[in-house]
């Protein structure tokens, strides 16, 4: 059943002064308030798992097989692209290893390792964690559908500062203006979209000939739906044979050529390097910053392993391995300068040649892996931040919620490697392109850091200078660099991020927009209660659901169905779902319920809150839920009718959770519950009197709440049994006539493409399509 209605009138905005607001906006106010005591309830303490020893070692060796493949496997093409026209002295060879030593210990030991990865959202890492810290921190969101309610949820941790604090200053500069929130936001969806096309680049960056690639490609992408577990089981021992040999293989080269170039470890040879080198120097460092690449993905991964794991597996096994292959090389190279093509084979012992030549074949394999999860974890993050077209998640472990797998993704991804892996004509190409992405990503991540630092950290501002000051020296200096290899390779990750950033903007323009008309044409609850307690219509045994944006007020798709049909339904409970830019939400916490307008209107208001980390379960028990937040609220509200006025209110008591499972498995004799008066409740607070006064008048409240509790509780029962049916809006957006011919393109076009193949919210709600109606609605933007 699908009922479709336009609406082609623009809806002018004003705002709200003091002057104007009469006496209807104050009867607004009184009938629909906002969840502030319903919230307060809900302040159940959560704490973050811990892992235990064992545990960690083995998710820090699993570790390896997924984060870290795509950085260890560097070694075996920095050199050709350090010097691609040859090695013309010795002391050159120091000078690049010396610049190898010093950026993996700056950039992922130093910056990453010990110091962004603590900037994880509990767990999570990537662009779009950063930015929910952010969120959290200062009003910089750009969809306004937060309440303050939220940010009393137990895991909307964040820092309080003074008013004339550094912090305070900075939070004030960013909220001023609409531009800097909007300048931030596609910040972030740069560097989301340069990380995306890092992933896409790195399979094809491996020396493998092109069929075999392609191959391998599609064996890799179609193992994705195992899950991030199974995968790095299987990954894992390959990559950490990988690093054992590659490590051994340097100590015995550095022993057998030349032990001379451990005195790289001291930077005057950079200096040398630069001087005698000069522009070429320069130049070359496109090829060197290859030897950090994986680096970016490292903390986006953060979501499908521990911060402890990552880096112990870091600084125990990568670290010091890749320090000694490259040191390895470079004394091979010392004594054989011409053989710059391919050191690293040429560097095997011939003993061990054709099984050191097997394993890196297939670590080369799994050096995709690291931005393929990468790439999952963020688009997760954009989707509940409302910054990506709804697609198919699937939760790949019940154990971390935050190891996911993403079908759509997935083959795009595949099909967009596949054509760079055929489309590029040599190495050297691929690694001016991948090199391209991974210094603009490092870039974005150092400027978010800083905002971090500043409202998160609050670090004195010596600190904030001087990881700013390291950080953009050495990544400006590679961005340099590479800007000089725009041309020959360089324009790709581009070009590939360039369309995925339309693709993201477009999508959160339009969202926002739809969710500034909701919210600009809401329908008065004056109004509402104009109509009477029918409403004026007849109503019909059963429960209507109306999906709405908003947490507050009535959505204008209602006055459209009470207008165009001549029956509701007995019950109307308005169900608004939100993602917050928290990681999760826990479960006791996630639906708020209260009525809006008299009692015998029968409506209800439920806002379902979700973290960016949560898993929307699509079933039976979404709807299982709400029902049972809406049947506890009905109860609460029936035995708060039996208590007169008193100042006392029960916020955070002890019993909460007995007294909700005695409330939810109680089958009428809910008063007895109460005989202590200091409990609280998940939906609403329980207006308590003293002991004294409670045993007083206990009998007579106890026996009018029950048969009212019983009265509501059978109402609701009977009209859940005649059926319940789901009310969305489908909300058509246009560009005006007047509009430019961008904005033509964006709207009429680019978002209406995208809104025609995501996911339909009937679809993630798993609303049967009998049970389903659809209310249509334009609006011009």
């Amino acid at each position: 059943m699908e009922l479709s209605m336009e609406m082609t009138p623009r809806v002018e905005v004003e705002e709200d002064s003091d002057s104007n607001k009469g006496s209807m906006w104050d009867l607004d106010q009184k009938l629909d308030q906002p969840m502030d005591e319903e919230a307060g309830r809900l302040r159940n303490m959560y704490r973050e798992k811990k892992f235990s020893a064992l545990l960690l070692l083995r998710l820090a060796f699993q570790s390896l097989g997924v984060v870290y493949g795509d950085l260890g496997t560097s070694p075996l093409y920095v050199f050709y692209n350090t010097f691609p026209r040859g090695i013309n002295d010795s002391d050159d060879v120091i000078g690049a290893l010396s610049l190898i030593i010093y950026s993996l210990t700056l950039i992922p030991l130093l910056k990453y390792v010990f110091i962004v990865c603590k900037a994880n959202d509990n767990g999570q890492g990537g662009t779009f964690a950063l930015y929910s810290l952010l969120c959290r921190h200062a009003k910089v969101r750009t969809i306004p559908n937060q309440h303050r309610t939220d940010e009393e949820l137990t895991t909307y941790s964040r820092s309080t500062f003074h008013e004339q604090s550094f912090a305070a200053t900075t939070k004030r500069w960013l909220e001023r203006y609409a531009f800097r929130r909007n300048a931030l936001l596609i910040l972030v969806l740069v560097g989301t979209c340069m990380l995306i096309g890092d992933g896409i680049l790195t399979p094809a960056i491996s020396d493998v000939v092109i069929v075999v690639a392609v191959v391998i490609l599609v064996g890799l992408f179609s193992m994705q739906h195992y899950g991030t577990d199974k995968v790095s089981w299987l990954f894992a021992p390959i990559v950490l044979l990988w690093f054992l040999l590659i490590g051994g293989i340097g100590l015995f080269n550095i022993w057998k050529y030349d032990t001379g170039v451990l005195k790289a470890f001291s930077p005057v040879y950079i200096y040398r390097y630069f001087r005698r080198g000069g522009r070429d120097s320069w130049t070359s460092l496109g090829g060197i910053m290859l030897s950090i690449t994986g680096t970016e993905a490292l903390f986006a991964d953060l979501a499908h392993f521990p911060v402890s794991a990552v880096q112990i597996a870091f600084t125990a096994v990568v670290f010091p391995c890749l320090l000694l292959a490259y040191s390895g090389q470079a004394a091979y190279l010392m004594q054989n300068k011409e053989h710059v093509v391919d050191a690293f084979y040429r560097s095997i012992p011939d003993r061990i040649y054709w099984p050191m030549f097997i394993v890196a074949t297939a670590a080369a394999v799994v050096a995709s892996q690291a931005t393929i999860t990468a790439t999952f974890s963020i688009i997760k993050q954009a989707l509940a931040l409302g910054c990506f077209p709804r697609v198919k998640v699937v939760h790949t472990s019940k154990k971390f919620l935050g190891q996911i797998y993403i079908p759509d993704i997935n083959w795009i991804l595949m099909i967009l490697c596949i054509c760079v892996t055929a489309g590029f004509k040599n190495q050297i190409q691929i690694g001016n392109a991948y090199g391209t992405a991974v210094v603009i990503v490092m870039l974005v991540t150092t400027l978010l850091m800083i905002l971090i630092m500043l409202l998160v950290w609050r670090c004195h501002w010596i600190l904030v200078l001087l990881f700013t000051g390291l950080s953009l020296v050495v990544e400006c200096t590679y961005f340099s660099a590479v800007l000089f290899k725009i041309d020959q390779g360089g324009w790709v990750p581009l070009v590939i991020a360039a369309a995925f950033l339309v693709i993201m903007y477009v999508w959160h323009y339009g969202t926002l927009k739809r969710y500034e008309f909701e919210m600009h044409s809401k329908v008065s609850m004056a109004w509402i209660v104009g109509l009477g307690p029918s409403l004026g219509l007849v109503r019909v045994p059963g429960i209507g659901l109306v999906y709405t944006e908003l947490a507050r007020g009535v959505p204008r798709i209602f006055s459209h169905f009470i207008t165009n049909l001549p029956a509701i339904h007995s019950v109307v409970v308005f169900v608004c779902v939100k993602y917050l830019p928290v990681y999760t939400v826990p479960e006791e916490e996630r639906f708020l319920v209260k009525r809006i307008g008299p009692k015998n209107f029968h409506m209800f208001r439920c806002v379902a809150r979700y973290g960016y980390k949560d898993l929307h379960k699509k079933d039976e028990d979404f709807e299982k839920k709400l029902f049972d937040s809406l049947f506890l609220f009905v109860r609460l509200e029936t035995m708060m009718e039996g208590c007169s006025d008193s100042d006392e209110y029960s916020l955070y008591g002890p019993q909460t959770e007995r007294s909700r499972e005695a409330l939810l498995n109680d089958n009428g004799n809910t008063a007895s519950s109460f005989a202590d008066p200091t409990i609280s409740f998940v939906d609403s607070i329980v207006q308590i009197r003293s002991p004294s006064h409670a045993n007083f008048t206990s009998k007579s409240s106890d026996r009018t709440s029950s048969q009212a509790e019983v009265d509501q509780t059978e109402f609701l029962n009977n009209c859940r049994d005649a059926g319940v049916v789901h009310i969305m809006g489908n909300t058509v957006v246009r560009a005006r006539r007047d509009s430019t011919f961008y904005k033509k393109i964006a709207v009429d076009y680019i978002y209406a493409f995208l809104r025609k193949i995501c996911r339909e919210n009937s679809v993630i709600f798993n609303v049967p399509h009998e049970s389903l109606l659809n209310v249509g609605q334009i609006f011009y933007v």
